[in-house]
């Protein structure tokens, strides 16, 4: 899909399900500028993928607040970004705070059906003309995934869920929880492999 020309740079639709693409650059460096407005472009660009993480995280029903406080904390923040720094893991890092700071006194009460909705947020993952057979194994294998995502630690959850969930790559993934790459590469294969233990064992023959 072809980019629009606009005055912070290129804004386009992306090839993962029209994510919009900003110049964060020159749009962070007018708001410094004292041009407050332009960092609307920030919010429309990253919006959906910090709503994503707070849902993941466990925001349920307070998620759009976490997403405001955050934003916000974010502009606050604006001047101690730093330049050539990707945006959306610095914006992601807060948001994973403010869920934190949101659901701290009920961080075990954390709702499946969030997740399940994140899962399935994008795009349908059984198309309509599948099988019935095929939609049902389908569906009993999301099933036994988030039941055993209820399983890990809360740091293995976050950092399936940013890696996988959020399809942020490493570097992203350790900026975001503010974790060295080394500790985030050690989380994430324990993490794996306690879901693999958790969805074969359920699985039967499914396990891989």
């Amino acid at each position: 899909m072809k980019g629009v020309r606009t005055r912070e740079g290129t804004l386009e639709a992306g090839p993962e399900g029209g994510r919009i693409v900003v110049d964060e650059a020159a749009v962070i460096a007018r708001v410094r500028a004292g041009e407050p407005e332009a960092y609307a472009e920030l919010v429309r660009a990253h919006t959906s993928v910090a709503l994503k993480a707070a849902v993941a995280f466990g925001a349920g029903a307070d998620a759009e607040d976490v997403v405001q406080s955050a934003f916000l904390k974010a502009y606050q923040a604006l001047g101690r970004f730093r330049d050539g720094a990707a945006f959306r893991p610095w914006l992601l890092r807060i948001v994973v705070n403010e869920t934190r700071n949101t659901v701290r006194s009920a961080v075990r009460l954390r709702a499946l059906a969030g997740r399940e909705a994140l899962l399935l947020g994008s795009e349908p993952l059984i198309p309509d003309s599948a099988d019935p057979a095929v939609a049902a194994v389908a569906g009993e294998r999301r099933t036994a995934l988030l039941a055993a995502l209820e399983e890990l630690t809360e740091e293995q959850r976050q950092v399936v869920t940013c890696r996988y969930l959020l399809e942020m790559d490493e570097a992203e993934t350790a900026e975001a929880l503010g974790w060295p790459r080394g500790t985030v590469k050690s989380r994430l294969n324990r993490a794996l492999t306690k879901l693999g233990r958790l969805i074969g064992g359920k699985g039967g023959e499914e396990h891989e």
